[in-house]
């Protein structure tokens, strides 16, 4: 009974056989990973270009903020001006309601005494 061919391969030709087929197989598992490796380049440099832009947004964020916080500190002092200025006139206010209020009492009471001592009725 002759022997197939399969069987007549010696050690050093599996050896042989199983290295090429490991470099075929490493080279394409290569070939695509450099494939990968590209489309990973491709994508940081779109990164890269979105990383600019969010650092404009950052910085014109950081513009506004401080913007808003001066705009802030403004609108407060200008509502503590206001307050302080109302608080002044609800004092005068305050001020000449009582002083009418007393100017009105001694009109009375002058009224009084003109009427008690000269008999005369002002209205």
């Amino acid at each position: 009974m002759p022997k197939s061919k399969v069987q007549q391969l010696t050690n050093k030709d599996m050896e042989k056989l199983l290295s090429q087929q490991t470099t075929v197989i490493l080279d394409s598992v290569d070939y695509k990973i450099k494939g990968v490796d590209k489309r990973l380049d491709s994508m940081d440099k779109r990164f890269d270009g979105i990383d600019k832009r969010f650092d404009i947004v950052d910085k014109r964020m950081d513009s506004l903020e401080q913007r808003l916080n001066k705009m802030e500190i403004n609108i407060n002092q200008k509502f503590d001006h206001l307050i302080t200025t109302l608080d002044k006139f609800l004092k005068r206010m305050t001020d000449l309601e009582q002083d009418f209020e007393m100017m009105k009492a001694d009109l009375k009471r002058v009224k009084k005494v003109i009427k008690d001592k000269l008999g005369v009725d002002i209205i």
